[in-house]
């Protein structure tokens, strides 16, 4: 490591009398975090963060010239920083890992809406970034750190007391706001979308190929995410209603597969005996699988989409039948309730 990044890295733990232990990763980490306390998924000249390139000259004035607009729990952004931090703490005690942490808490508490829900960025409000955002597990991320927060659990319990606390109020209210958001179809829950507009709480579409649907790879999470909360007759009904949904709408004798052919990576659906898949999206209102293009089209068959699209994204889904099968079914016995 060049003298210059030492230097640097010195001066962001400087105030402590005591020599730390350093942790080459969370050092970075430091550098990269925003002044709002998250962190990117891109810098500023639009290029993803990586954390494996080297602190140059260079890098360091990209990272700089990143503000605030681009913090965003997306991709894990911010979760997966809090989450290595903390672990670098209780190996190192070093404090600058801990205090970088904590802001990164506070910036999930801040962009909390009162509702409970999440949107995808914060400060930064254009086009479909103010949603309240489950996809890619961006609020259910941002859940489990105030839930680990406020329970001091895997790495969190040196957290102060305070944020502890308000980690707890937090958590319940985006508890609530997961409840509020499941799916109805008359009167009777189903799963999640992906979006929601962040007012009415209605579901909401984002990218042109991501239409108003039901999710069926973010519902799997929400609904382990509620499996580690204590049950009331509310996460009750939602855990069993949304289970209940994926045994019904499960698609059988099929696997979804990436294949080379002819020197190409493909994505493609096929008949498998004894294998499961469920499809990404469904219509929200008749639960009929959906798929949608670059051009905002949606079409009712897989083959149907552009090439570009059909192989750029994860259509089907299958660690739906861990959780119907096995993560399910042991819920139900530690918690002593029946089907």
């Amino acid at each position: 490591m060049k003298t210059g990044i030492i230097t640097f890295f010195s001066i962001l733990v400087a105030g402590s009398s005591v020599a730390q232990t350093k942790d080459t990763l969370a050092d970075k980490l430091l550098v990269y975090q925003l002044p709002i306390g998250a962190w990117g998924k891109q810098l500023n000249d639009g290029k993803a963060v990586n954390y494996n390139l080297p602190l140059d000259k260079a890098l360091l004035e990209k990272i700089k010239s990143t503000g605030d607009d681009h913090a965003t729990i997306d991709n894990s952004a911010t979760t997966r920083e809090i989450n290595i931090l903390l672990k670098a703490y209780k190996s190192t005690k070093n404090p600058a890992y801990l205090s970088a942490a904590e802001k990164g808490i506070k910036y999930l508490l801040l962009m909390q809406y009162e509702n409970g829900g999440f949107p995808q960025y914060y400060p930064n409000k254009q086009i479909y970034r103010k949603q309240i955002t489950y996809n890619d597990n961006a609020m259910i991320n941002a859940l489990t750190i105030l839930y680990n927060a406020s329970e001091g659990k895997n790495d969190f319990d040196a957290v102060s007391s305070e944020l502890k606390l308000k980690s707890k109020t937090a958590l319940k209210k985006g508890i609530d706001c997961i409840l509020k958001n499941q799916v109805l179809q008359n009167g009777i829950p189903t799963i999640w979308a992906d979006q929601y507009d962040e007012i009415t709480l209605q579901p909401a579409k984002a990218r042109a190929f991501e239409p108003v649907s039901l999710a069926t790879g973010e519902s799997v999470g929400i609904v382990r995410f509620l499996m580690m909360q204590p049950v009331t007759p509310e996460i009750e009904k939602s855990i069993k209603s949304a289970v209940k949904w994926f045994k019904q709408y499960k698609i059988e004798g099929y696997s979804y597969k990436v294949k080379e052919v002819n020197g190409k990576k493909i994505r493609v659906l096929e008949e498998e005996k004894g294998s499961v898949v469920w499809a990404r999206f469904y219509d929200i209102k008749i639960n009929k699988p959906i798929f949608g293009d670059r051009d905002g089209s949606i079409k009712n068959n897989y083959e149907e989409i552009s090439e570009e699209r059909r192989n750029g994204y994860s259509w089907y889904i299958d660690f739906a039948s861990k959780l119907t099968d096995k993560e399910f079914p042991k819920w139900l016995t530690s918690n002593h309730l029946s089907e």
